[in-house]
């Protein structure tokens, strides 16, 4: 077994120790589509939803809430209490580099947001009927630029906090209107045409998730707009990042 194996089967113990995020993002957005669910309007065709039912266009934002939880709360977080405790200062004094530590945490943070996904799609289905995505080669492209996006805008605030508690102080300046235009809080349909138009544009995609959904495809503007916040987040958390 290679470094970077052993780090992320150690960091995958320590995880489930404290498995919080964990079963946040695994259960939390398939356990609010559950409740909206069993709702009878929420389950009703709407007018303001373009012939889907609220339910259907809800699941885009609970992608969103997945990947928020996992790329602007947990990781940021766990980088920062590193820091703060001096343990990436104690790896740099041994043959292995922190950088590894960096990334079992990655592969861990992004494999508990593809399950919980795809716990929730399978639910959604198997449940409620939710139709998959039309475009499944869209959606996919949305999902990972849109992943990328959002795990480098949570990078950047681990980047420059020299606390946990920081860190998610900082997180929250990207977390709180990435929730709100991804219609977490509020679904889409019912949001003013105004801010639907800025969410359009912003990590992590859910408009172009919402396109893949219905069959009209993500805009090509869309798409391209997600991979510069992708490329970009992750180009600047890279330039700011300090190991102590």
């Amino acid at each position: 077994m290679n470094t970077l194996a052993k780090i992320t089967l150690t960091e995958t113990k320590i995880a489930l120790r404290t498995p919080g995020f964990v079963i946040g993002g695994l259960v939390l957005p398939t356990a609010i589509t559950a409740v909206l669910g069993v709702i009878p309007g929420i389950r009703a065709e709407s007018g303001t939803t373009s012939g889907l039912r609220f339910l259907d266009a809800w699941v885009p934002s609970m992608i969103v809430l997945t990947m928020a939880m996992m790329g602007l709360q947990a990781i940021p977080g766990i980088i920062a209490s590193y820091r703060e405790q001096g343990i990436l200062r104690r790896f740099a004094t041994t043959p292995v580099h922190p950088a590894q530590l960096l990334v079992a945490q990655l592969i861990i943070n992004v494999t508990v947001t593809i399950g919980g996904v795809g716990l929730l799609l399978v639910t959604a289905g198997a449940v409620f009927d939710v139709p998959s995505p039309r475009h499944p080669a869209g959606f996919l492209l949305t999902f990972v630029l849109g992943t990328t996006a959002i795990f480098g805008l949570g990078l950047i605030a681990a980047a420059v906090a020299k606390t946990s508690r920081a860190a998610g102080g900082i997180a929250m300046i990207a977390y709180v209107p990435i929730m709100f235009l991804g219609g977490v809080w509020l679904p889409r349909p019912l949001l003013p045409e105004a801010i639907r138009d800025i969410g359009a544009y912003v990590p992590p995609g859910v408009k172009a998730m919402e396109d893949a959904w219905t069959g009209t495809g993500a805009q090509p503007l869309q798409l391209a707009v997600l991979a510069a916040f992708a490329v970009a987040s992750c180009v600047v958390a890279a330039k700011l990042f300090r190991w102590e």
